[in-house]
């Protein structure tokens, strides 16, 4: 399996300490050179970025279509511009991006998206976690992620927590 990563999960699940969720889940992840960058600038903000120096799971690459990545750039963030266009290159089966604009982009250009949302699901299914909740709640608390109250809702619903 192909999952190319943008920097919203990677960054919010470093912070909370959690990125063991993603290894588990998917045992490799692919991030372009400006997701590892984005990442790179957590550390001054006091994030102790170890955890992404160290991840052998992480696999940094450099898009080679530059003409796909400079049209995405004109509307999208360079680390969303990458990883979309990583994601066609590598005909990933999903790339990992939470933001609304760089996800129907994404979509529009037949890229198969999922959310931190959808990881955490898919972690609770495979017994990777026990619960969905606590770490949303954590990521909400910690990282900043945001969610809708409705939606938060209804996922708790949904995995009966």
């Amino acid at each position: 399996m192909i999952i190319i990563s943008d920097t919203s999960s990677l960054s919010g699940l470093l912070v909370i300490g959690r990125l063991d969720i993603l290894e588990q889940v998917y045992q490799r992840v692919i991030i372009p050179q400006a997701v590892y960058e984005e990442l790179l600038t957590l550390e001054r903000y006091g994030y102790d970025l170890q955890a992404i120096q160290k991840a052998t799971w992480l696999k940094v690459i450099v898009p080679s279509d530059k003409q796909l990545v400079a049209k995405l750039s004109e509307t999208l963030d360079q680390g969303e511009s990458e990883a979309i266009a990583a994601s066609i290159e590598q005909n990933a089966d999903y790339l990992l991006i939470d933001e609304k604009k760089g996800r129907a982009v994404a979509e529009s250009l037949g890229v198969e998206v999922v959310g931190l949302v959808g990881v955490l699901i898919e972690a609770k299914e495979l017994e990777v976690i026990d619960l969905v909740a606590p770490i949303l709640d954590e990521l909400r608390q910690k990282a900043g992620f945001w969610i809708s109250e409705k939606f938060y809702s209804y996922i708790l619903r949904k995995l009966n927590e």
